[in-house]
């Protein structure tokens, strides 16, 4: 693994995972709803400004038909409005690696107002109607997230991800795999085979002068449990197609009972090839997001 860390955005919290994250891995911070992991997300995605001169992206699953408030946290904690990539246009594959085309820092990939998100929930013509969306949004969904890792963003925060009874049912789970293995730890060369076709021996030449380390990657991946509770978090048991056993860095943030009151706080529950703290990490969340106690 590579000896470089990435910061979470959060120094203290750095101190805990032994100097950060490792670039090259999946981070997975799992917590109810309210409880910060946005705001975690926003931090790691900032970092990556001063760390790598260029702000992380965001892509977000959610179907509740909005997206989660990474604009607000961002210009709230860092006066920062990330720029929201069209899910419905198709990539620019004409121009693709002009140097004044965007790709935009925030995709929220789905339009579906639904909730449901596993297979065995569904009847067909729900599942067909995930099946056509994903068909429609993968070319735009490859574009948006190789395009700005040409352009130098080497951070990608994964949001939206919802709570399901079983998680090899989850079609967000499904597509989450399939961005991670073909697209975020893919050779570049093979990406850009994907995404121009037909047209990639036109662009072969300028792929290769854009192309990048995809083990410089850092993905954290936000996930919304059923638990509030961080005892209840840690006790958790592994389900078939959980993400847990594929990530290298688990962080759980949950509620905890301090005398009478509730307070935040997180535990690393996982942080592989690296020495990490075995305390439970107290925290609140202020305007400039969250910050360690103590």
């Amino acid at each position: 693994m590579p000896a470089a860390r990435q910061t979470t955005g959060i120094p203290k919290l750095d101190e805990h995972l032994g100097g950060g994250l490792i670039p090259g891995t999946l981070t997975l911070v799992i917590g109810a709803t309210g409880i910060g992991k946005t705001q975690m997300g926003v931090h790691f995605a900032h970092a990556g400004q001063e760390a790598d001169d260029h702000k992380g992206i965001f892509f977000d699953m959610s179907t509740r038909g909005d997206s989660q408030s990474h604009i607000e946290y961002a210009e709230r904690m860092f006066d920062w409005t990330p720029v929201e990539a069209d899910s419905h246009k198709q990539p620019d594959l004409e121009n693709f690696f002009e140097s004044d085309l965007t790709h935009g820092e925030m995709l929220h990939v789905f339009d579906y107002q639904g909730k449901r998100v596993s297979r065995r929930e569904m009847d067909w013509d729900e599942l067909g109607h995930w099946q056509k969306q994903i068909n429609e949004k993968l070319a735009t969904t490859i574009g948006y997230l190789y395009g700005n890792f040409t352009r130098g963003c080497r951070r990608v925060v994964i949001d939206g991800l919802e709570p399901v009874d079983v998680p090899a049912e989850s079609i967000q789970i499904e597509l989450f795999e399939y961005v991670y293995h073909q697209v975020l730890r893919k050779d570049p060369m093979w990406v850009a085979r994907d995404l121009f076709r037909q047209a990639f021996r036109k662009n072969s030449e300028a792929a290769e002068k854009h192309n990048y380390d995809s083990q410089s990657i850092g993905c954290m991946m936000l996930q919304t449990s059923k638990e509030a509770m961080l005892e209840h978090l840690i006790s958790r048991n592994l389900d078939e197609g959980d993400l847990i056993s594929g990530a290298n860095t688990v962080i759980y943030m949950g509620k905890m009972l301090d005398g009478t009151k509730i307070r935040r706080a997180m535990y690393i529950s996982k942080h592989r090839g690296s020495a990490a703290t075995d305390e439970i990490i107290p925290y609140h969340i202020d305007d400039a997001g969250i910050q360690i106690d103590g």
